[in-house]
């Protein structure tokens, strides 16, 4: 058994350093695994621009943000596929002199996770505020919020990034006369047999949704061309559970979750349940952000921004209906994005108004959340991405 556990340790050892992850030892026995995240921010209070933070798989414990990319507001970020290569968007009005914001493209370092700039090109679209690579990295997709509109890039087999190969254009307003004045694009994701790609658009209260056409890059409109939620409830993020087969989708303005069926050959959602995310009785101002399934697919996780808390659900595979387990304060103030690790062990939560990332302890069997050593100091994260 000694023998089998030795050989097991080579061949994680192995794995790791195939694909780029440092491999870290101690005096007689290997230190303890660390995990490394970068974080997106807002550079408006003294960020420059993309941070690092190392962590102990173990405890939980966070390094010192070290500055890995200056570059101005990259407050959405993605890791294509082989962890080759990163991509930002630059949540600006105008980059370079031209209207719209930006998309940046780095190399990481494979033995200090360092990022070195390739290049950049327009969004088309003012303040950019999602990225995602499609899986063969062939292709990074950015939803344009205030320009309410969607945009694929092509990206080369060396990460940099070409003029673009579709753009959309959303159409039309949402109930709230303030927030919904217009499109307002916000999350845009291919589905995960690959077939469709997912436009969120918390202006028009709809996901719309798309034909993929991987081979092109371009976006065909679907029939039914969306998925509506209730007026004025303002559509944000949206996450697949690991089944394919349902979703949840978070809603900003109304503080709600929905739990939907997806269905991949008609590219068609269904709703099945919708919940508040807050708890009874709450009357202050609350702003929902993020949402992601744990990796076991039993729990989901949301967050709210006022209420300052992570809101946890347990989710039915089979049906899609969702159990309120609880909620924890993440805290600080207005947490945004926050990352559950692959293993399933750790939850992180990013605090923008109060410049503070916070480790929590996942529970596997509740699904409630512990915190853990001391916060990590970084001036507003927004965006935070496991490596």
């Amino acid at each position: 058994m000694a023998a089998n556990l030795k050989r097991r340790e080579v061949m994680r050892m192995v794995g790791l350093a195939a694909v780029g992850m440092p491999i870290l030892r101690g005096s007689g026995t290997m230190a303890a695994e660390r995990g490394l995240i970068y974080v997106g921010t807002y550079t408006s209070a003294g960020s420059k621009g993309i941070q690092l933070l190392r962590m102990n798989m173990a405890t939980g414990e966070l390094s010192l943000p070290e500055l890995v990319a200056e570059t101005i507001n990259p407050s959405y970020l993605a890791i294509a596929p082989g962890r080759r290569y990163l991509y930002a968007v630059n949540e600006v009005s105008t980059m370079s002199g031209q209207p719209g914001g930006g998309l940046t493209a780095f190399t990481i370092d494979p033995r200090t996770a360092a990022l070195r700039r390739l290049n950049e090109v327009g969004t088309r679209g003012a303040s950019p505020c999602y990225v995602a690579a499609t899986p063969d990295g062939r292709h990074i997709l950015a939803a344009n919020y205030s320009g309410g509109n969607v945009i694929v890039v092509p990206a080369g087999r060396d990460g940099i990034l070409g003029p673009a190969t579709d753009f959309e254009q959303h159409q039309g307003r949402g109930a709230d006369p303030q927030r919904q004045s217009g499109p307002r694009a916000h999350c845009i994701l291919l589905t995960p047999d690959q077939k469709w790609v997912l436009a969120v658009d918390l202006g028009l209260d709809r996901v719309l949704i798309y034909r993929w056409d991987g081979k092109a890059g371009r976006l065909e409109p679907n029939d039914p061309p969306f998925f509506a939620t209730r007026p004025g409830a303002g559509p944000r993020h949206i996450a697949f559970h690991r089944n394919g087969q349902l979703a949840c989708l978070i809603n900003e303005l109304d503080s709600t979750l929905v739990s939907c069926t997806w269905d991949a050959r008609k590219g068609e959602l269904k709703e099945v349940q919708t919940v508040s995310t807050l708890p009874e009785g709450f009357k202050g101002t609350n702003y929902c952000a993020d949402v992601h399934f744990h990796p076991g697919g039993r729990f989901v996780y949301g967050t709210n921004r006022g209420h300052d808390s992570l809101a946890i659900w347990r989710i039915d595979d089979r049906t899609g209906r969702l159990d309120l387990v609880g909620h924890e304060s993440t805290g600080g103030r207005n947490p945004r994005n926050f990352v559950i690790d692959p293993t399933g062990r750790w939850l992180l939560a990013a605090n923008q108004a109060s410049d503070s990332i916070i480790v929590f302890r996942i529970d596997e069997v509740t699904g409630r959340l512990t915190r853990v050593g001391q916060p990590a100091s970084v001036s507003m994260p927004v965006c935070l991405k496991f490596l």
